[in-house]
């Protein structure tokens, strides 16, 4: 019976902590749903000002002036409240977990959105311009570039989170090493397939050209070279810590 009104208690604040979740994502479109417009244009400028002269974006759908814009605005909404998101995740899994694990989870989770913003900032300021004009210059002879809105928002969208995700590689491998699966030592023995398993991710999920295989490759690969540092000052720092609680043991 208690372990039936434990599970019922705990239900209870997973569902108050998703509706606060997602209470946040809905302030934040509120907040923006008015300036839909001038977000899918800044959105729009890395491809407005590669494309030549006298061509446009076009809409083939009738209601896609109007979704298309507000899709953004909604993904965007849950970008920005992202920090909120985690905290509640946070609030909910810290109190079973130990003094150490809380020590370690929480700055994961400051990281990981850092990186989530600097992977998102990388693709609009980096790749886009890049890989925009490299589509717009090997275009053949005689066609027209009139991009759909809503194709171009499909497009940025799925980069987006391709380059979110790929900056996430140092938290995934201080939680590998935390939880015992692997170790530095053992990563830095497979460097190098991963540095050709970058490559491959990096062709699958960016457009066919090299130029957008290699922007999301080589931070790939650095962000790993970061991450088995952070992993390995983790371990240094927990061997210390147990050669520590060791000592006092003994000394008592």
């Amino acid at each position: 019976m208690a372990d039936s009104q434990s599970l019922f208690t705990h239900l209870i604040e997973l569902r108050g902590r998703l509706l606060k979740a997602l209470l946040a994502v809905l302030v934040v479109f509120l907040c923006l749903a008015y300036f839909a417009q001038d977000l899918y244009h800044i959105l729009a400028t890395p491809l407005l000002e590669v494309m030549p002269t006298g061509t446009q974006m076009i809409a083939t759908d009738v209601a896609s002036p109007f979704f298309a814009p507000f899709k953004l605005t909604m993904v965007l909404s849950f970008f920005i409240a992202i920090p909120v998101v985690f905290y509640q995740v946070w609030g909910f899994v810290a109190p079973g977990l130990y003094r150490n694990e809380k020590r370690l989870i929480a700055p994961l989770l400051v990281s990981s959105t850092l990186l989530f913003y600097l992977g998102i900032a990388f693709a609009y300021f980096v790749v886009f311009p890049l890989a925009f004009g490299f589509f717009t210059r090997v275009a053949p002879e005689g066609v027209t570039i009139s991009t759909d809105i809503s194709s171009y928002l499909d497009f940025v969208l799925k980069l987006f989170f391709a380059f979110g995700l790929s900056f996430q590689i140092p938290v995934a491998i201080i939680l590998t090493c935390w939880t015992g699966m692997t170790t530095p030592q053992q990563l830095r023995e497979k460097r190098p397939y991963v540095i050709v398993g970058v490559f491959v991710i990096g062709m699958l999920l960016t457009p066919p050209d090299i130029i957008s295989q290699t922007l999301l490759a080589v931070p790939m690969w650095l962000l790993y070279e970061f991450g088995l540092l952070a992993g390995s000052l983790y371990q240094r720092r927990n061997e210390e810590n147990e050669e520590n609680e060791t000592e006092s043991q003994d000394k008592k």
